[in-house]
């Protein structure tokens, strides 16, 4: 009998081309596939002492945001600043439902007694730039609706639409630069809503010349260069730079910062994260344009220290800054 000979039509199976933090895998006939656990395997600590749901915001999408307040939060009592947070992962990765980013809300709405509004968004590389600050955006348009229509006792009784400040981790922090940028100082376009301030948790930005702690920075950090490069990679419109308006705030083609009316902007970063010269830089250009920037550095922390451990001394103390950020601009 005659052996078979494999046809030149035959093709190999997709290899896997691109993993990040074990949760999205890319393979080379592009397929994608997404595990439904979270990268960071963590309790989730809920001990009833901050109330949640979950709201669908952008129903094009499907895209949720979950709400936090404390439990003692009433409408008798007096109402309550509203914090977002847009978690992290590069755009690629994360989710408001993960223990870590739940945990971190949960300490977020205890300790700074806010509501806190924590939104998810369209992930890369399915989605590349800008659908996630496209996202974003429709996060905080939301909110103009609540308060328009006050039609969810749950958030209207105890949230004071007058008093919003919008922080984001990594990614999160890439977004919330961004809105800060297109809403302009007080976010006129979101009335009655009033925005009073960034957060900007060692936020993600990026540049096609390597900053000297990106080049420098230990290839064993928690977010060492070659993560960067393929969160890039995965995330930027297919066929442009890191030096994308989205991505480098100070790029070649970026919108000049200089002239623009902007809220206070608190910049956060850990000395050993391979982002820091970016976070500096940023606040060290704004404050130079005369913006109320203020730059906290935690020296020898890395990356998202705050979400990893947020029991240590130094998340503590991290909280104790951004509730003075609160408080030095909610009047």
């Amino acid at each position: 009998m005659a052996g078979t000979t494999a046809s030149n039509t035959d093709t190999a199976a997709p290899y896997e081309v691109d993993e990040c933090r074990g949760v999205l895998r890319v393979y080379s006939d592009g397929s994608i596939v997404r595990s439904s656990k979270p990268s960071f395997n963590v309790p989730v600590r809920d001990d009833g002492s901050v109330l949640w749901k979950d709201v669908l915001f952008d129903p094009a999408h499907d895209i949720h945001l979950r709400l936090y307040k404390p439990a003692s939060a009433s409408a008798s009592s007096a109402k309550l600043p509203i914090f977002y947070y847009i978690h992290g992962g590069g755009f690629c990765i994360g989710s408001r439902t993960w223990p870590n980013c739940q945990n971190y809300c949960f300490k977020l709405a205890s300790e700074l007694h806010a509501v806190v509004v924590a939104p998810d968004y369209r992930l890369a590389p399915e989605n590349r730039l800008p659908a996630a600050v496209e996202d974003g955006y429709t996060a905080v348009k939301w909110l103009q609706a609540q308060a328009l229509e006050a039609s969810d006792a749950w958030l209207a009784d105890v949230a004071d639409f007058g008093r919003v400040f919008v922080s984001g981790d990594s990614a999160g922090g890439n977004m919330a630069h961004n809105l800060a940028v297109r809403l302009r100082a007080g976010a006129p376009e979101l009335a009655p809503v009033v925005v009073r301030g960034y957060v900007l948790l060692a936020p993600f930005f990026g540049g096609t010349v390597w900053s000297k702690s990106e080049a420098e920075g230990p290839k064993d950090a928690f977010l060492n260069l070659e993560l960067i490069d393929r969160f890039w990679r995965l995330s930027i419109p297919a066929g442009d730079t890191t030096d994308h308006p989205l991505v480098n705030p100070f790029g070649p083609s970026s919108l000049d910062l200089e002239p623009l009316d902007l809220d206070p902007i608190l910049v956060v970063a850990g000395g050993a994260d391979l982002l820091k010269d970016r976070a500096e830089e940023y606040a060290a250009k704004l404050k130079a344009w005369g913006k109320k920037v203020e730059y906290v550095e935690f020296q020898g922390l890395q990356h998202g220290f705050f979400t990893i451990d947020p029991d240590s001394q130094d998340s503590k103390r991290l909280m104790l800054i951004i509730k003075r950020f609160i408080d030095d601009n909610s009047t």
